[in-house]
Order: C-alpha cells, then structure tokens, then sequence
C-alpha cells in the first residue's frame, strides 16, 4: 500500500471529532469560522500582493521608453490574465506542503472524512441517475449498470434506487435508450428500482432535467448523486460519501474528486495524466481554504435534494442567449445558492473511486470548453444575486475571468511583434527583466503540475503506480510540452467565440464525442486554419524582427503553427494504442484497475 493511502486510511480511521458550537463553527460543525476566516484572508493576501508584484515588474519592463497605446493595452491584458496564474501558484504551494504533512494536514481540510470510514449501516436512501441527451446508450448504460452491481456488491445496495433522466431528441437514440432499459430491468430481480423517463422538450436543459426528477421523485429520497453519461463510480466510494452526509445534515453537496478514466486516446491519456498531478496540489490547496464553500462539478457529487428544491431553483435570465435565457453552467450557481441556505458544499480533496471520460481529441476538447465558456459568461447576470456569501460571489467571479483571460492573453500574444519592435528601439530596454519575468510567469503557469509530480516523487510507491520512474518521467515531459500545444489550440477557439458572444452568437448543447475514431487532415484545417493564420503571422513578424525573440516565445506560439498536426497527431488511434500498450502517460488505474473499470473495458471490449 502506498504512503497516500496509508495516510488516507489512518485520517479516515480517526476517531470523531468534538463539534465545535453552532455560532463559532461552519453549519455542520466541522470547523471554526475564525479558522476558515484567517486562511481566506491570508490566501487574500498573498494573492493580491503577488499580482501586484507582477504588475509592478511589469510595468517597469513596459515603461522603460514611455508609455504608448500597446505598453497599455499589453499591461491591460496581463492585469485580466494573470489572477488565474497566480491562485493557481498558491493553490498549488499550500495543497503541496499539506500533502506532504501526512494525515494531520488531511484532516485539517477534510474533517468529514473519518465519518466515512464507520461502519454505520444506511440509514437514508439515495437515487442514483444518470442524465442522458443524444448519447451512444450503450456506453453510457454500461456504465450505470456497473455502479448497480458495485453497490449492490458493498451489501448496501437496497439503499439506492436507480433513474435514467433522457432529454434525447433523436428517435432512433430514444428507442435504443428504452430497448436497453427494458432489457437490463429483465434480467434484475429488484428491476422496480430501475426507472426509464424520457422528456421530448428539454426545458431548462440539464438542470431543468434534474429539478423535474427532483419535483416527481425526489421526496421519497434525501440524496440524489447525478452522473453523467461517461461517469462511473465504485461502490465503496459511493457508500462512503453517503456515510460522511448521513453523519451530517448540514452538508448540502458533497464532491468527489473527479479523475480521468483509463484510455486508449493519445490526447486523453496525456491530459489526463498532467491533470491527474494538478489536482492533486490544487483541490488539496483549495480545499483547504474555501472549506465550506466548496465546488460542485454537476456530476459524480451527493446532493442533499431538500434544500436543493427548496433553495437551488435556478432563475432565467433576462434577454435572449447566448447570455440571456437559462442557466446553462448550473452547477457552481446552485452550489452558491445551496450555502446560502446554510447549508455546507465540501470537495473531498482526494482521489477515490470516482471516473469520467475526457474528451479523445482537441476538437472535442475545444467544442466542450466553449459550452463552458458561454455558461460561465452568464454569470455575469447572476453577481447580483441578493445575499451570496462573499466566496460564493468570489466564485462565480473567478469563473468569469477564467475565461476572460483567454482573450487577453491572446490579444498579447497578437501584440508581441510589436512590442517587440518597440523593445528592438529602446536602448534601455531591461532585457534580463523581461526575460526572468517570462520564466518565472511560466514556472508559475505550471505550478499545480509540477506540485502534483514533485508530491508523487517524493511520496513512497507512488511513481511506481504511474508505471515506474522511467514511464513517469516521460509522461512528464509529455505532458508539459502537450500542454503548451493545447493550450494555444485551444485559446484561439476560445477567444473567437467569446468575440462572436458580443454579436448573439450561441451553441446548442447536445451529446457529447465520447470516444475517439480519429480526426483527419481536412478536418483539423477545416476548424483550425485560425490557429494556423495567427501563428503564421506572429511568428512570420518575430522571425523578421528578432529570431532571438522568436525563440523564447516557442512555448507559447509553437502552438499555433502546428495546431494541424497536432491535433491529428493526438488523435490518431495508432499512437494511442502504442502509448497504451506502452505504459506512457499511464495513470494508476492503467496498470491497477479496480473491478469496475475492468468490468467497463472488458463489456466494451466485447461489443465491438
């Protein structure tokens, strides 16, 4: 057994805790406000010194000879776009020395987490749905039958009833839909606890789909856990986010550490192995400090459905879309709405049986972070919203300008020719400023990842579960240059689309790519030619103007100019089946899988 789930087993074998009185403490107890007080402000504090430390250096670099429009607008940019960096940077510090302090540390930021170790039978009963519009039904059904079976297979399984929440459009996906169901319901002696329901107008889109399963069902249970249709979860880790809510009433959400699925998508397994180490220091260092004003990602998540009718109804928004209309990011407004009720939203920052696909190729990925993004831009019409707690209102905030600085870094990459041109004519222009600037902002960027790996390296047997120190360290590599690939195929999508949100342009949310058949040549040009003519460009002038310049900016432009192959690259069935069955970008579940993952691959396996 590894050192992490060494220090897991013993925070989670800790005896309970002394609850802390009503007015001094969170609403479950669990914590001092005065505790979660004095981290925010320090998490405040160096933040907001931090970014002006930036702006201050920055500034210098820009006002060595005199302020012009493009020294402006480039200091303009970087104020919108660095805020992320930099709590991304703290996050990452703070999550890296609390998981290297062991079970105490844990304990700190999870309280809840020995409740889920008892051995307390089920006493409140749980529906577990799976929310479907124009997805494969086989994939996703397989999935949902695996997580029957896995509760079923904990002793708990009477518990939990089970619902299949359609808002297909498509007839032919529909009836398969029904053909499955019935199927599976007759082949179970409990299949009263199976239910088929399927909306032809999807008012409200998923979060109207969950509040009709809410207004039928949901006052015969005191959970709901929504699962999307490439989520999957382990029994064990099911029954014990219910023991941690049964223990206590006043967590209204409870969050699982979503991981990436094993894959056989060279995009996937890369993004999700980089992912899999930036959580790690980032959940742990956020968790710590927004305790009981946590996420909540829509899915793979207990949710408390009393105070969730009452409390979470989502307005619809004045004006037309692509802003106006209704909530389409609904989960981290209903996660403010459930604490503002009083009611606590806890992240468990640890990995543990809990699943979902990413998506198998850039274009997937692109088509997903623009949905995100046009959800996340209608928060701007919710910052109003009467009564939110300060972290609350901070998130919806922070949600807005995650997506705001894409923009703007892209508008400073577009201006650094001629910044450049203006640097190439000032003789005082402090290049070694510049320079360690650039290094140190990077270094920053890829904080949460090099935190993730550094813990991994440090803690015993845990490299090994990533395939050993050879695959880990080339995963690595990997990941840090795919990362700065993606990210530029991607910012240009982004920032397009939050162009054309000025002029009413809007997206229909509908199924998503789920596995990967490749993309072709004509595809990629097709949909990136952009990224290709803005690359061109840029790199074409610095090539011009400063081969040097040209050079150190390869991080953040190469992207650009090999967005084509690139995407094809990582798409490619062949070299995700090489990297499979090789071991590169492997996460733990590759080389170890529990028995639902493996049960999932090989049903799969068998259908094609």
């Amino acid at each position: 057994m590894s050192e992490r789930a060494e220090r897991l087993k013993s925070t989670m074998a800790a005896p309970d805790r002394m609850r802390l009185s009503p007015s001094l403490s969170s609403p479950a107890g669990l914590q001092a406000n005065a505790t979660l007080n004095g981290r925010r402000a320090f998490v405040l504090a160096v933040n907001v010194l931090t970014w002006l430390g930036l702006l201050i250096w920055f500034g210098s670099i820009l006002s060595s000879g005199g302020w012009g429009l493009i020294d402006t607008v480039l200091f303009v940019c970087f104020a919108l776009g660095s805020p992320w960096t930099v709590l991304g940077f703290w996050n990452a510090v703070i999550g890296l020395r609390l998981l290297v302090g062991g079970a105490q540390s844990l304990d700190h930021v999870a309280p809840f987490l020995a409740d889920g170790n008892s051995n307390e039978p089920l006493s409140i009963r749980t529906a577990v749905f799976m929310t479907l519009r124009n997805e494969d039904p086989t994939r996703a059904l397989l999935r949902l039958k695996t997580v029957k079976a896995s509760l079923d297979a904990t002793g708990e399984g009477a518990a939990f009833d089970y619902y299949i929440l359609s808002d297909t459009s498509d007839a032919s996906v529909a009836g398969s839909e029904q053909e499955l169901v019935d199927a599976w319901r007759a082949g179970e002696a409990d299949r009263d606890r199976i239910i088929y329901r399927r909306r032809t107008i999807n008012t409200g889109f998923k979060a109207g789909n969950v509040r009709d399963f809410c207004e039928r069902w949901g006052a015969a249970y005191e959970l709901m856990l929504p699962l999307d249709a490439d989520s999957l979860m382990t029994g064990d880790a099911i029954v014990q986010l219910v023991r941690i809510m049964q223990a206590h009433p006043r967590i209204g959400i409870l969050q699982s550490l979503v991981v990436g699925a094993p894959s056989s998508s060279a995009f996937a397994r890369i993004f999700q192995f980089g992912m899999r180490h930036g959580m790690r220091a980032y959940t742990m260092g956020h968790a710590w400090w927004v305790g009981d004003c946590g996420p909540y990602w829509g899915h793979n998540a207990l949710v408390r459905i009393k105070p969730f009718v009452d409390h979470c109804e989502l307005p619809v928004l004045p004006g037309k879309p692509p802003l106006g209309g209704h909530v389409l990011s609904h989960d981290q407004v209903e996660a403010t709405l459930m604490r503002r009720a009083g009611y606590e939203v806890r992240v468990m920052p640890v990995e543990g049986g809990s699943y979902e696909d990413n998506p198998p190729d850039a274009l997937a990925f692109i088509g997903r972070d623009i949905r995100w993004c046009q959800g996340n831009m209608q928060y701007l019409k919710l910052l109003n919203t009467p009564a939110l707690l300060p972290i609350s209102r901070f998130q919806l905030i922070w949600a807005i300008l995650m997506f705001i600085g894409i923009p703007a870094w892209t508008l400073m990459i577009g201006l650094l020719p001629f910044a450049t041109y203006d640097a190439l004519h000032d003789m005082a222009f402090p290049v070694h400023s510049a320079q360690a600037l650039y290094v140190v902002f990077l270094l920053m960027f890829l904080s949460p990842k090099i935190a993730g790996l550094i813990d991994a390296a440090v803690s015993p047997g845990e490299v090994q579960r990533f395939g050993g120190r050879l695959r880990f360290a080339t995963s690595a590599a990997i990941e840090i240059v795919f990362s700065f690939l993606q990210g530029a195929v991607t910012t240009i999508r982004t920032s397009l689309f939050m162009l054309g949100l000025l002029f009413g342009k809007s997206i229909v949310w509908s199924g998503q790519k789920r596995d990967g058949d490749g993309v072709s040549s004509a595809e990629a040009s097709a949909a990136l030619w952009p990224q290709l003519l803005f690359g061109v460009i840029v790199c074409g002038s610095l090539l011009l103007l400063s081969p040097t310049v040209l050079l150190w900016s390869l991080p953040l432009t190469a992207g650009y100019l090999l967005a084509i192959p690139f995407t094809v690259l990582t798409a490619s069935p062949a070299l995700g089946n090489f990297m499979r069955l090789n071991g590169i970008a492997g996460i733990p579940e590759d080389f170890d899988a529990p028995p639902e993952l493996r049960a999932v691959q090989i049903e799969a396996s068998a259908a094609k």
